[in-house]
């Protein structure tokens, strides 16, 4: 986390009968400025596909969970399409995008249409994914990853997912839960042992 220094370690002086300002991290102000604009529900009506449940935690380098962060959402729809392709969609509702807050206990979750898989730039199509931009105290740049699915078989063939070592992948896996069909829960890990995948777009 990249923190403002104290004036007094950059050799500046300090006029006399001001105290120096304590130096922070920056935010978070996502609840003054963005909760008008969360949105946990991106299913419509008339948006076909199947509707699933996605939820988990974002934990700091010391598993603490993080209670202040946003996460914004953008994906396609179940044909694949995303709705800055109007030639290739025929809806007339946006979908696609969603901003949901973390609680108290560094919980999310949101409800989306399950993602189809997606023309990359090769022969091969990218397995279906949800790209998220994660916002926090403390981050001076949003962090980028993806949210892929456990039971999809297409993993395996998607250009991205097989450039990450073996090792990290299940950092971006949704797990299904085997109780409650259509249910995720996918977790974040801003550093440590288990860090998550992150990538530099």
């Amino acid at each position: 986390m990249t923190e403002q220094k104290n004036p007094e370690s950059l050799g500046k002086a300090v006029p006399q009968g001001l105290s120096v300002t304590t130096y922070q991290t920056v935010g978070p102000y996502f609840k003054i400025g963005l909760e008008a604009l969360y949105r946990g529900d991106l299913t419509q009506p008339n948006i076909p596909g199947q509707v699933i449940e996605v939820s988990g935690t974002i934990f700091d380098a010391d598993l603490i969970p993080v209670p202040d962060a946003v996460l914004e959402l953008w994906q396609a729809d179940s044909f694949g399409r995303y709705m800055d392709q109007p030639e290739k969609n025929p809806f007339e509702d946006s979908f696609g995008f969603g901003r949901v807050p973390t609680n108290e206990a560094g919980q999310f979750r949101f409800r989306t249409i399950k993602p189809g898989a997606v023309q990359a730039e090769t022969p091969a199509r990218q397995a279906p994914h949800i790209l998220v931009s994660i916002f926090m105290r403390g981050l001076l740049y949003r962090l980028i990853t993806r949210i892929y699915f456990s039971d999809e078989p297409g993993n395996a063939n998607d250009p991205l997912f097989r450039s990450i070592e073996p090792g990290r992948q299940d950092s971006l896996l949704a797990k299904g839960d085997p109780v409650q069909p259509h249910r995720y829960e996918w977790n974040v890990y801003l550093q440590g042992e288990n860090e998550s995948v992150f990538f530099d777009l």
